[in-house]
């Protein structure tokens, strides 16, 4: 599949009741449905409910190009691993994403390299885009942002290399100390950091487009050009007016040249 010029993914992370998250997904539908961009792919957008959403979200946009996906998954395929979902279940179902790695399950659930590995393994392993969240702890230089990325994704695809399995990959990078704050990263932060984490190549049979998160918003796409890929958003897209605004930035982005706005090596 052709990647997308700019892509937006949402997540809502556990901020929806099931009621709330089926209204908001009906009102994105209708958006995406009538969307030039989105329907001609122009700009691809995920969205990633609780897992107990899945099956109606999926069906709420069944018949547009929206993809949705899981916030989580299994490095296990199937067996005894109460409260857990498969990436088989989830590619079943018809999910395309399941995002990994995400500051707040390395926090809270102890998700250490390894168990990010598996689950990114187990992702490509059954034909899902991992959205593979990078990104430090502390505010510091770019070039040290850069840095700790790489020791990240080096250690995300160790068992990718070692089951020999390839596909695309969307880098997510997220700095913690934005997550959750009143704005995003600095915009000359986010290009520098974004336009470093786009040169990762030679790290094997994978494909990586690199878009942002922590605290996106309406406006950032446009500001930051295409010195990134794209948004992850969260609480800012919790309106479908303000998505329909990023959607409409990204829209106008994809209609710019593609290099115009990076540093020049």
């Amino acid at each position: 599949m052709a990647q997308p010029r700019i892509t937006l993914g949402v997540s809502l992370k556990m901020y929806f009741g099931y009621q709330q998250t089926l209204a908001w997904s009906q009102e994105v539908a209708a958006i995406a449905r009538v969307h030039p961009a989105i329907e001609s792919g122009e700009v691809r957008l995920f969205i990633l409910p609780s897992f107990p959403a899945l099956p109606p979200v999926l069906e709420a946009f069944a018949g547009t190009k929206v993809v949705v996906g899981a916030q989580d998954l299994s490095w296990e395929d199937n067996g005894a691993w109460t409260g857990e979902v498969s990436g088989v279940m989830l590619a079943e179902m018809g999910c395309g994403y399941a995002e990994v790695g995400h500051a707040e399950r390395r926090r809270y659930f102890a998700e250490d390299d390894v168990q990010i590995a598996g689950k990114l393994a187990a992702s490509l392993r059954n034909g899902l885009t991992p959205v593979l969240c990078l990104g430090e702890p502390g505010q510091g230089p770019a070039e040290a942002a850069i840095a700790l990325c790489r020791q990240q994704l080096d250690a995300s695809l160790n068992q990718a290399r070692e089951q020999q399995l390839s596909g695309h990959i969307i880098l997510a990078y997220e700095p913690q100390w934005a997550i959750g704050a009143a704005t995003s990263a600095p915009d000359d932060f986010i290009g520098e950091v974004c336009h470093g984490l786009r040169q990762f190549s030679g790290l094997g049979n994978f494909t990586f487009s690199v878009i942002y998160g922590g605290s996106a918003g309406p406006g950032l796409l446009s500001r930051l050009g295409n010195r990134v890929g794209g948004l992850f958003l969260g609480r800012f897209a919790h309106q479908s007016s303000a998505l329909k605004t990023i959607i409409d930035e990204a829209a106008a982005l994809s209609r710019q040249p593609q290099e115009a706005s990076w540093p020049q090596a």
